[in-house]
């Protein structure tokens, strides 16, 4: 199993999405006993993130065939990125989490060697953040985890009073931007007002790919970003983008570093060299050529559910994180009789499985699709699953 794995890998025939890649098939997950699923979620972690180009993956198998100095490499692999993304400094991290996690260290310890090698003792150092009630997530530990703690504020005041000399980062978590009363760009002007470093949380935030570097332009002194996610690199990585000088104090915390806190956060030759090759393929993307494509995914599911009168279709694109067209499907229960959370389960529950869920932005109101993680085919058998169960329910 693992020499076929390996020899796919080799060869660039592990799948991907978009005109290269097929319908799900029998593999070596099977082998293990786990049977792959059609993604119509998204670019969740739960179920992979996303699904790596054919040129991502043999820059991955190309680098796993050399050794290298891995903090030469960390330090060429993050120039050439921060310059294509619009930043000044990057690191490859494990996923937008350890980008979080380095750059609260970062943020706490500013290149002071004797700090690095003591975290999370943080006693008699800057520990605490600033953070907007509204934006806890199941993320605070990450920030916290390095030995800081927060400071909860909801107006400008109150970050005027809470800022000290203890004060290490002020943190704004990007997809809830609409829910705190600091907007994401009077939170970088706040930062820059009271001297403190400010990150942002836009794990999910691309496409459009210009928005990293207008995050960097309103004054966001480091950016957590998701590798894995839109940039179809490997699921476990992340970038830390930013000022140089946080960069480089992220680093003392990182691998290979031995004493430090990061060091369990191990980023391999592999998934650095296979994340650079995806973000050189991202920026060359055509957004109009995407866009359309997704569009013609959403119509083949549209398609089949036009014979249901009492079913509405509607497209929606969340305006922050996963940025791109997912297909809303809502019905008449009355008509229909079938709740969504049994249509969810009864598509989870087939031959493939298919998984749909809801993400940030799109509200709540019947079942949504994503189709930017569908592959070859997938749309059709997507959409002859839903047209079966809602026509059964329909009577």
């Amino acid at each position: 199993m693992l020499q076929a794995s390996a020899g796919l890998a080799a060869t660039g025939a592990i799948a991907s999405t978009g005109a290269a890649a097929g319908p799900v098939r029998p593999n070596f997950y099977e082998a293990v006993g786990v049977k792959p699923v059609i993604n119509a979620v998204g670019t969740v972690t739960a179920l992979g993130g996303s699904v790596m180009p054919p040129e991502v993956v043999a820059a991955w198998a190309e680098a796993s065939r050399h050794f290298v100095d891995l903090a030469e490499l960390h330090d060429a692999v993050g120039a050439r990125i921060a310059k294509l993304l619009g930043t000044d400094a990057a690191l490859v991290t494990t996923g937008a989490a350890g980008a979080l996690f380095l750059g609260a260290a970062a943020a706490v310890t500013r290149g002071d060697r004797k700090l690095v090698g003591r975290l999370p003792d943080t006693a008699g150092a800057r520990n605490e953040i600033l953070i907007q009630k509204s934006h806890h997530s199941c993320y605070d530990n990450q920030l916290t985890g390095v030995g800081a703690r927060f400071v909860e504020v909801e107006t400008a005041g109150d970050v005027a009073k809470a800022v000290s000399d203890r004060t290490a980062l002020m943190f704004f978590m990007n997809i809830a931007n609409d829910a705190g009363k600091i907007a994401r760009e009077r939170w970088a002007e706040l930062a820059r007002e009271h001297k403190v470093p400010a990150l942002i949380d836009a794990a999910a935030d691309v496409p459009p790919v210009g928005r990293i570097a207008e995050y960097a332009k309103l004054g966001y002194d480091l950016i957590a970003l998701s590798g894995g996610k839109a940039m179809r690199g490997p699921n476990d990585t992340g970038i830390l983008l930013g000022r140089k000088d946080l960069i480089d104090a992220a680093k003392m915390n990182a691998n290979p570093n031995c004493g430090t806190i990061g060091r369990a956060l191990k980023v391999g030759k592999e998934d650095m060299v296979a994340l650079l090759a995806a973000v050189e393929r991202f920026v060359k993307l055509d957004p109009v050529a995407e866009q359309k494509e997704h569009e013609q995914r959403i119509a083949v599911i549209e398609k089949a559910l036009k014979a249901f009168p009492a079913v509405e279709c509607e497209h929606i694109t969340p305006a922050i994180a996963n940025h791109v067209p997912h297909l809303q499907v809502a019905w008449d229960e009355s008509k229909v009789k079938i709740t969504r959370e049994k249509v969810t389960r009864d598509l989870a529950g087939g031959s493939p499985s298919i998984r749909i869920g809801r993400v940030s932005g799109t509200g709540d109101k019947g079942i949504l699709f994503a189709v930017h993680t569908l592959q070859e085919g997938e749309a059709e058998i997507v959409a002859a699953r839903i047209a079966e169960i809602l026509k059964k329910a329909a009577g």
